[in-house]
């Protein structure tokens, strides 16, 4: 009979061929990136979205919302209309796959002193309203909810969730041959969704910013909304830290320098969307 120790070194041994003989590719859109991801008991992306749409409901019903409806409509507008516009854009693509089981919606949280936006998978949004002062006008907002969009788009929160599974797929099976209750499955989407979590909880790698920075400038082109007015946008967010701590917005963002030289690079490409448009 195998002892303990055996049994969890078999067992780790078989899901790693598991793991990377279930890895799986799938291109992103615009951007081209290729983005894997493994299969072996880690959730769908499909029970990510379940998961978020369940833990932006807790967030939202215990959240103050802003009651300023010119505020709100700001939000709503502008959300609605690059949310037309990404999908237009998928569905002729034909990568509409990426539009599957959204339900979106755009809130706007009321607190002035959180300088942040945020977005879960399955297109759920939500602005703080001390943001509204560096966006300015609605064409601000368009840069921020564009990044947001592409985040949810490009399935970051998936592969997130995806990332931390594999990390802790050692721990799973050693509390499996040891006959405990796994949950670290629970306990990764959980926290990927923001169950249990600090409101400020979608911390991506930047990659994904750099990521969301060049998708969301496309979103916004393709939306009717002038792409050149991003770099002025994050000029503005950069100088407001005045030093200090950067806004939460920016905790895990490309140095400034990075991202304004990236931003710069997809324009000619997003100006293009612009003027298709009109």
């Amino acid at each position: 009979m195998k002892s303990v120790s055996s049994k969890v070194k078999s067992l780790f041994a078989l899901s790693l061929i598991a793991l990377f003989t279930a890895c799986t590719t799938t291109t992103i859109p615009l951007t081209g990136r290729k983005q894997k991801t493994f299969g072996l008991g880690a959730p769908s992306n499909e029970q990510v979205v379940q998961y978020s749409a369940e833990a932006y409901k807790v967030l939202m019903d215990s959240l103050p919302l802003s009651n300023d409806v010119d505020k709100v409509g700001l939000i709503q507008r502008t959300g609605t209309r690059i949310q037309k516009a990404v999908e237009k854009h998928l569905t002729e693509a034909g990568q509409s796959e990426f539009l599957a089981g959204f339900e979106w919606e755009f809130n706007l949280i009321d607190n002035d002193t959180l300088v942040n936006a945020w977005a879960m998978s399955g297109g759920k949004v939500a602005f703080y309203t001390g943001i509204l002062p560096i966006c300015k006008d609605e064409q601000g907002v368009a840069v921020v909810m564009g990044h947001e969009v592409a985040h949810a788009i490009a399935r970051h929160g998936y592969e997130r969730v995806n990332q931390s599974f594999t990390k802790n797929l050692g721990l799973t099976v050693g509390a499996v041959a040891l006959g405990q209750n796994p949950s670290t499955t629970q306990r990764i989407i959980f926290q990927a969704a923001g169950l249990g979590t600090d409101i400020a909880l979608l911390k991506y790698s930047r990659l994904h910013e750099s990521e969301a920075d060049e998708m969301g400038l496309y979103f916004m082109a393709m939306a009717g909304y002038d792409p050149s007015v991003a770099p002025a946008f994050w000029e503005r967010m950069s100088s407001g830290s005045s030093g200090q701590r950067p806004p939460e917005f920016l905790s895990t963002h490309p140095s400034h320098e990075t991202r304004i030289e990236r931003l710069n690079a997809a324009m000619p490409k997003a100006l293009e969307y612009y003027n298709a448009g009109k």
